[in-house]
């Protein structure tokens, strides 16, 4: 079976991209990490991936200041140079360029902790609390040029609780993507 070369996305901790590794184990999962990419040199994704043995790239932005494109035309020079073929973002805290969102169009997803059209962006668990939803969960989405606009792969739900904090209800939802991503990147690469 011919696995598909797969890079990461990441910008702190990487629980998805751990989560994600761990199903490629799998010998019939259809994609293979051949890179790790995080905007943090800092990153503590980076050291669990490397003792993984995959590689490796960070690119600080911060040294590019507002040129986006410049930092993500570095990022998609080392995607190529791995030979990669398909992007996860993984917790990548950066709103991508038009340019990169088209370079890899239909070949990047991303997993973001809501039940999305709802509550796109930051904070979610505060927002869904604060707007009183009864469920709240994660999506795994194609990206697009709008933030968290691109179209939905799947979805995965939790009750929201009366008595839950952030904290709470991102620890369900957290254990849901983890699940739910792996279970989409499968869906998305052998269909």
């Amino acid at each position: 079976m011919k696995k598909t070369r797969t890079a990461i996305f990441i910008s702190g901790r990487g629980s998805n991209m751990m989560a994600l590794v761990e199903a490629a184990k799998a010998p019939d999962f259809p994609a293979e990490f051949v890179l790790v990419v995080s905007n943090d040199p800092n990153a503590a994704g980076l050291a669990w991936a490397a003792a993984q043995g995959i590689k490796t790239f960070a690119l600080d932005h911060k040294p590019f200041g507002k040129d986006r494109e410049s930092h993500e035309r570095q990022i998609d020079a080392a995607l190529r140079a791995e030979g990669v073929e398909f992007i996860c973002l993984a917790g990548y805290l950066r709103v991508l360029t038009h340019w990169l969102v088209q370079q890899w169009e239909g070949r990047m997803i991303n997993i973001h902790p809501a039940l999305l059209p709802d509550f796109k962006g930051l904070h979610t668990h505060e927002r869904a609390l604060e707007a009183g939803v009864l469920e709240h969960g994660a999506t795994v989405h194609w990206v697009s040029s709008g933030v968290d606009e691109g179209e939905i792969i799947a979805q995965a739900r939790v009750p929201v609780l009366k008595d839950d904090t952030a904290e709470m209800l991102a620890t369900r939802v957290l254990a849901e993507e983890h699940r739910l991503y792996a279970e989409a990147v499968r869906h998305v690469l052998k269909s």
